[in-house]
């Protein structure tokens, strides 16, 4: 149970980082593939003045890797890189935020590596036969996965690993932001874009402190989770998603095993409690935990709480102390973002921050983009633009949205072909039980990014086994159909991940509406 816990102490802090990234120069030292004097190579070096190495990132568009890129650069590094969403549309948002950074993007075509490079990180999403992997190979150029790398900054780090199905880049976001505002200066290696770390030169989805805290997404897609090292753990959630629940748990086993200091665990979570970490610390808005919303007043976009220790889960004295009377807002709508700030309340109060310092900063922070973004909100018509793509996330998207109106299009644009085919049961399961008979539901052609992925599903599957459990459901294969419709419902919310036009989509609907 998570009231079983054992009271963990202080723990060491790993060795600091060099702030100009001299983690680096164990590859340029140790690897054969490497033909030159490692003082000839651009590393961070005190001796010799040099002032970072080159590194080429392949797959630069992903929200993993473009934080990854950014937070090098900003280290001092030489970035190039390149991704086939900016070959098809060298326009995109994010390739000009990256250049405007002084990252170089260039074709992914291979033609952009040559041996000047001392290291190529790749995406997991780019296959083995690619251009650029044969290249490097040819070369080699010391390669590693995006995970890969990032195992490797998150052991330099004094690292807080958030975890979970859900909620992993709005937590991490808050956390940093919290962070930040309390003058700790860290570091944040993200996936979502917060609104307010965004700028010209950031994407919004990392951040470069002066301090040796990190915070990070810990992912769980690629299984690579089993290979970080943090300090302190945050748990969200366990559900299904890229993996089984039961793979999932065993890989969030492995992450806490290799956790030195706090667990941070959401004890209403119950395939988290069936996991029984004695040494977790649980966060919670309905069972007993050491951090346990109370007196919740959900408003519209935000929500009003205190929080209070239940009797048999002990949290650090301190915090309990600090935390007695203490008021909470929050300018983030839903349960589900009432259960992310609360594990942030949870971890930094664990590790000695006042929560009334937590307190004045939690009410300022406005979100991720594309995690409820309100786009039109006239009194009139309410369009939203969300994330939201497995079963967990719609759920809570779709519990929020049906608290502010009565009559909701909901338009869905499944991801990838294989998790589309995974979560089958679970999507039929949840537009089963939310959608009211006043909704519909508008499923657009599954995203496909490329790649080798066998195409043996498709909407129109979906919303034929939606459409037997007797809910409103169709499937349109043109954008431009829903824009005729839009005067039938007093909400549209438009969901899914990766496809960045979606946005667009939803703010083409916004305009729409306001013309209208």
């Amino acid at each position: 149970m998570i009231c079983n816990i054992r009271e963990t102490n202080s723990v060491p802090a790993p060795t600091p980082i060099d702030p100009r990234g001299d983690f680096i120069l164990k590859y340029i030292q140790y690897s054969p593939y490497i033909r030159k004097d490692i003082h000839a190579v651009g590393h961070s070096c005190a001796r010799c003045g040099t002032t970072g190495v080159k590194i080429f990132f392949s797959g630069i568009g992903g929200s993993g890797v473009s934080a990854i890129a950014t937070f090098m650069a900003d280290k001092g590094h030489s970035v190039v890189g390149s991704d086939r969403a900016f070959d098809r549309h060298p326009g995109h948002p994010l390739c000009s935020v990256l250049k405007a950074k002084g990252i170089s993007v260039v074709p992914q075509d291979g033609s952009g590596i040559d041996r000047s490079f001392d290291l190529v990180v790749f995406s997991t999403a780019i296959e083995p036969d690619r251009p650029e992997v044969l290249k490097a190979k040819t070369l080699e150029i010391p390669m590693k996965t995006r995970p890969e790398f990032l195992a490797e900054i998150v052991s330099r780090y004094r690292t807080i690993g958030v975890a979970g199905t859900s909620g992993k880049s709005t937590t991490s976001g808050l956390l940093a932001f919290l962070m930040q505002g309390l003058g700790l200066t860290p570091n944040l290696i993200g996936g979502g874009r917060v609104k307010q770390f965004r700028t010209e030169t950031n994407p919004g989805n990392y951040l470069t402190g002066e301090s040796d805290w990190l915070v990070i997404e810990a992912c769980e897609s690629d299984g690579s989770i089993i290979d970080y090292r943090p300090l302190h753990t945050v748990l969200l959630n366990l559900d299904l998603d890229h993996h089984s629940v039961e793979e999932t748990a065993g890989m969030f086993g492995e992450l806490i095993k290799n956790t030195e200091g706090r667990i941070v665990m959401n004890a209403d979570d119950p395939n988290l409690r069936r996991m029984d970490i004695a040494r977790a610390v649980g966060f919670s808005i309905d069972r007993p935990s050491a951090y346990k919303a109370e007196e919740v007043v959900y408003r519209p976009f935000g929500a009003d709480f205190v929080i209070a220790s239940s009797p048999g889960c002990p949290s650090s004295p301190p915090a309990r102390a600090r935390m007695r009377a203490m008021r909470f807002s929050l300018g983030l709508p839903g349960r589900h973002n009432l259960s992310n700030a609360l594990s942030c309340i949870a971890l930094l109060s664990e590790i000695g921050i006042d929560p009334g310092e937590i307190s004045a900063l939690l009410r300022d922070f406005r979100g991720i983009e594309r995690r409820f973004d309100i786009l039109l909100d006239d009194g009139r018509s309410l369009v939203i633009d969300d994330y939201a793509h497995n079963p967990h996330k719609i759920a809570a998207l779709m519990e929020t949205a049906g608290r502010l109106r009565d009559r909701v299009c909901y338009i869905f644009q499944p991801h990838g072909f294989g998790p589309t085919k995974m979560m089958k049961k679970e999507y039929v399961a949840v537009f089963r039980e939310k959608l009211r008979t006043s909704d519909h539901l508008i499923l657009l052609p599954i995203f496909y990014e490329g790649g080798t992925a066998a195409k043996d599903i498709s909407s129109r599957d979906l919303a034929e086994l939606i459409g037997a459990e007797g809910r409103s459901v169709e499937t349109v294969e043109q954008r431009e159909a829903v824009l005729e419709r839009l005067e039938q419902w007093d909400a549209c919310v438009v969901f899914g991940a990766r496809d960045e036009t979606l946005s667009d989509f939803a703010k083409e609907i916004a305009e729409r509406l306001r013309r209208d």
